[in-house]
Formats: C-alpha cells, structure tokens, sequence
C-alpha cells in the first residue's frame, strides 16, 4: 500500500469518527443525536418520503442525494457436519457534505466515504474485519476499476476494493436474483473470509408503506426493501481451515437522510425465517438510553415497526400496536449489559416467541460498535424450536 493510501484512509477513518460519533467510549454514540449520529440534521440532503416508489433494479445502486444508505447481508449457515455458523456482509456509505457543497470531480476530491464490515461467527470463534474506502459522487461508475468503492445496478455490482457481492456471470444484467459474494481479510493461517452463491427463491420485499419504512411518531423514516429469500452455498474459510456450507440469506437495502430522531439512541432489529416457510422482519428504536423513559415525549419517541412474510412473498405491514419486544435475559459483553434473550409477540398473526443467541459474544469491534449474531426461535408456550434468524442491537 503506497503512503498517499495509508494518510487518504488515515484521514478518512478520522473522518468517519467524526461524522458517526462512535468509539468504544465514545458517550456520542448513544447521545441526543442517536446512534452514531443517524439522527443529527439533515438539511441539504434528499429526504426518504411516502410515496417515492421505489424501482428496479436502479434503485439497487447508490443514492448520493441522500446521506446514509446501505446493502446489508446476514445469513445463518451449516457447515458439512451440520454445525451451525453465521455470516454478515455489510456495506455503508455515508455523504460527506449536501449536494449543493460538493466539490467538482479531481483525483483527490470525495464527497462519499464508503465503510464495510465483514463477520463469521461459529460456537465461541467471531472474526471481525473493517474497511474504507471513498468516491465522489458525480463519478461514472461501470466497474470496480473506476473507482475504490461504489454500487452499481445493471449489472450489479458493490464493493470496496476487492471485497465484492455481484450478479454472477450467468445472470441477466438486470436480474439481483443470482449473485456472487467474495470477501477475505488476513493472510496466512488468520486469514478468512468467504466465496458464495446467492440464489433467490422469492421476490424482493418492500416494508412500510410501500417501501417507506416510518422510523417515528414524527414521520422520519426510510427507503427500506428486502430480499429474505436467499439461499447460500459455498466455501468458508476460518482459522486457516475452509468449509462448505450452505443455507439462508437476508439481504436489507435502506436509505435515508435522517434515520432516527434525535431523542431515539438505537435500534434492535430481528430478521426470522421460520421452517413452515414465513418469514418476519420486526425492529423497535429505543428513546433515549437502554431502556424508555418515564417522560411523556421521550416514550412517544420509542417506535416500533415489522413486516410479515408469507412463504409465496406477500408481504402484511406491522405497526408499533401490533408487536410486543420483551427482553428476558442479558449478557454483560464488550463491558455492555446486551439484552440477548427476548420475547416477541405479534398476536394478528399468532406469533408469541422465544428468541436467544446461543453465544452473545458477538460484539463488532469495528469503529462504529454494534453487536450482531445468529438466533434461535423457539415457541413461547411448547419450546417447539420454530426457525432461526440474525439480531442487531445498536446503542448499548
């Protein structure tokens, strides 16, 4: 790596403390402005709206106008012996100024910086990996050549640097239905990371209102669509041994310009399959710290929202009336008390569940701290074991 790449990523990680307010001990992180400053002002910026109707596959690509977006994998896999493991690939942009300040294109002018994140989790092993990259945004993009990160739609393309989910050779230039991921990190005997094929067995899905994902009573929100149908196959490779393996995928898409209000700290977010076929996306944002307030408007603050899923892909919008999160259990990591055991119930559909993360040392030590893993579902009144999924919290 030449010494202008090392100071150009040097001076960008500072950057992105900055604007994300993140760090270990950082008290930004979990201050008025949310959760790694998701929810500061936005003015300039292109605010996610009822009614933008969302369209494919451009709106798979990058959005610039807008100032935080992101293409976010979870799946929960099986090695050839049968033993579980999870996976996570994550790639966020984040602008650096409004539209209306951005510089004109030069070899050194970025006014988009790029962050992703990469895990694999299995028993008590979870390897984390970061990295940064940055564009600008005026920039014609058409491969990865042109550019150290950035998303394109047809044919898709995302990555950073060689850290890649693409349509596969085979696939139509328009289809997302067929792609390929590559990521690894480490050399040697620390070396891991993953070769995959996703394949879709459903349609993509929209949340909220047809695509605008409310986030408060105030009305912010996202643009917000899944595609929760993936199934993975291919080879993982960790503490220098590689597995095949295979199993199910969840792919989120958001963006936004202010995700949150500011009286909102965080978020914990369920992404379920269940074995009968449906599937369930449901997320509360928390008011102020780790638990809600006594105080009137820091309660109205809290916000719940989800999405049912059949087997065929229909998707039912759920309101914060309709879904109850308990947390039963936590577990002190990375120093936090993280709730990691939780019920959740959504009577319209008869779901009453028990969620659990059989190992909670999931804890992303990336410069934005969150912590993200696989769970188990269980039936709240037999125990039946009904499925599995992924849990994210933020701003514990």
């Amino acid at each position: 790596m030449s010494l202008c790449r090392c100071l150009s990523l040097g001076l960008l990680f500072s950057v992105s403390l900055t604007l994300y307010g993140c760090g270990d001990d950082n008290p930004a992180a979990t201050n008025s402005a949310g959760f790694a400053g998701l929810g500061q002002d936005a003015d300039g910026f292109q605010h996610a709206e009822p009614n933008r109707a969302i369209s494919f596959p451009q709106d798979h690509a990058a959005h610039p106008d807008y100032r935080i977006e992101w293409w976010y994998l979870t799946a929960n896999l099986e090695d050839a012996d049968g033993e579980p493991l999870g996976l996570q690939w994550t790639l966020f942009r984040q602008a650096l100024m409004a539209p209306s300040e951005r510089p004109d294109p030069t070899p050194w002018a970025a006014d988009q910086l790029w962050m992703a994140h990469m895990a694999i989790s299995q028993g008590e092993q979870h390897q984390v990996a970061e990295r940064f990259g940055r564009s600008h945004s005026q920039a014609v993009l058409t491969t990865p050549d042109d550019s150290q990160a950035g998303v394109i739609a047809s044919p898709f393309q995302a990555w950073l640097d060689d850290w890649q989910l693409k349509a596969s050779d085979e696939a139509d230039s328009t289809n997302f239905d067929n792609l390929t991921l590559t990521a690894y990190s480490g050399e040697g005997d620390t070396r891991f990371g993953y070769s995959l094929t996703l394949s879709a067995e459903g349609p993509l899905v929209l949340h909220g209102e047809q695509g605008f994902s409310q986030k408060a009573a105030n009305g912010q929100g996202s643009l917000y669509y899944s595609q929760p149908f993936w199934q993975i196959e291919g080879d993982v490779t960790l503490n220098g041994e590689t597995k095949t393996v295979s199993g199910r995928g969840w792919l989120d898409r958001e963006w936004s310009s202010q995700l949150l209000d500011a009286r909102q700290s965080g978020w914990d977010w369920f992404s379920i399959h269940f074995a009968d076929g449906h599937k369930l996306m449901a997320f509360q944002l928390r008011s102020g710290g780790g638990s809600e307030s006594s105080d009137d408007s820091e309660q109205s603050s809290g916000y719940r929202s989800g999405t049912w899923i059949t087997p065929q892909g229909d998707a039912t919008p759920l309101t914060t009336d309709d879904i109850t999160l308990t947390p039963l259990a936590t577990s002190t990591v990375a120093g936090r008390d993280v709730p990691t055991h939780w019920r959740l119930e959504v009577p319209s559909v008869a779901v009453d569940i028990n969620i659990e993360a059989p190992h909670a040392n999931r804890w992303m030590t990336t410069s934005v701290p969150y912590w993200e893993g696989e769970v188990v579902v269980n039936d709240r009144a037999s125990g039946a074991p009904l499925g599995e999924g992924y849990l994210e919290m933020t701003g514990y």
